[in-house]
């Protein structure tokens, strides 16, 4: 390759890559002075943080459109909501620029250093394909922490309700002892009630943001037992208690099922620890998968069926309780 057009690579790969990072930076409020009015005025605590997130909604144009972007990616779901979910205060445009620029950078430092040009789109998408990763790594941590303390949850609104508190006060006291993400949401829900929204709307919004299927029971559990009344503190009790013997059995399950996942692993990293071992000892063997017209059908050929037994790993060893 051209030291001309390696060193315009360079330079758009790293110019991409400061600028989605400085406007990720430029994002945050980091003076002290700003930090300590917002502690003082009770702006960063858990639902002020969230009512302040949803208010800030009214300073919008009513008649306000998503962009292009977001609107075509909106048609394979809701990726606000796949925000939302992860706690990530970051727009769509956002993600797409640093997503962007760590393509651009890896594929620029990637032909500094003399990597093949046919692997430099590769490079590129894997790395852009870091934020999508952590992204979903992260909803997914934040919906597991959520599950767990699930439980716990229902076990204080169920004692709340026994020692004659309303079921609003009880959101109210989960909302001030258990930490995010649980406690936010409960008290975005606390928040919401004393606005006037109604337990049945509250409820709904709440489900629809956490994806979790003992939450939907909880809620289903309230709203029958407001239409047609029971003892809800022993309503609670039971689910807590079923959430707690799967956990147990999901526990066991996990155990049973290391020794097949650990070879999963093993089965699929080996051939790409192979392709970069062998790229460093013998380079032009390894580039007859690129340069003959045969060698890019096997090399096809072979993702594909990594792919599929990726897949079908998942599927045996991936038990849901």
């Amino acid at each position: 390759m051209s030291p001309i057009l390696i060193a315009i690579a360079a330079f758009v790969g790293v110019t991409a890559l400061v600028g989605g990072i400085a406007m990720l930076a430029l994002d945050r409020p980091s003076a002290k002075i700003e930090d300590r009015l917002q502690l003082l005025t009770g702006i960063n605590t858990p639902a002020a943080k969230d009512f302040a997130r949803q208010a800030s909604l009214l300073t919008e144009p009513l008649d306000k459109k998503p962009g292009l972007l977001e609107s075509l990616v909106n048609r394979f779901g809701n990726v606000n909501r796949l925000f939302a979910q992860a706690d990530v205060q970051i727009t769509l445009s956002r993600m797409a620029i640093l997503c962007a620029a760590l393509a651009g950078a890896g594929m620029g430092v990637g032909a500094v250093y003399g990597v093949h040009a046919g692997l430099l789109p590769v490079v590129g998408a894997l790395l852009a394909l870091v934020p999508v990763a952590w992204l979903f790594w992260r909803r997914k941590r934040r919906l597991k922490t959520f599950g767990v303390q699930l439980p716990e949850a229902l076990d204080m609104l169920a004692r709340a309700l026994r020692s004659g508190q309303s079921l609003n006060a009880g959101f109210s006291m989960v909302a001030n002892e258990i930490p995010a993400p649980l406690g936010r949401e409960f008290g975005r829900v606390f928040e919401e009630q004393n606005l006037g929204v109604s337990i049945e709307d509250s409820l709904d919004a709440l489900t629809e943001r956490i994806p979790n299927t003992d939450l939907r029971f909880f809620a289903t559990a309230v709203v029958l037992q407001r239409q047609t009344g029971g003892d809800l503190a022993e309503i609670l009790d039971k689910i807590s208690h079923l959430i707690r013997e799967r956990f147990q059995i999901w526990g066991q399950i996990q155990a049973l099922t290391g020794e097949g996942r650990l070879s999963g692993i093993v089965l699929l990293a080996l051939p790409v620890v192979l392709f970069f071992a062998m790229l460093r000892l013998n380079y032009d063997y390894v580039m007859v998968l690129f340069n003959d017209p045969m060698g890019k059908k096997m090399l096809l050929g072979a993702i594909i069926l990594q792919a599929f037994g990726a897949l079908v790993i998942r599927k045996i060893v991936n038990i849901k309780v």
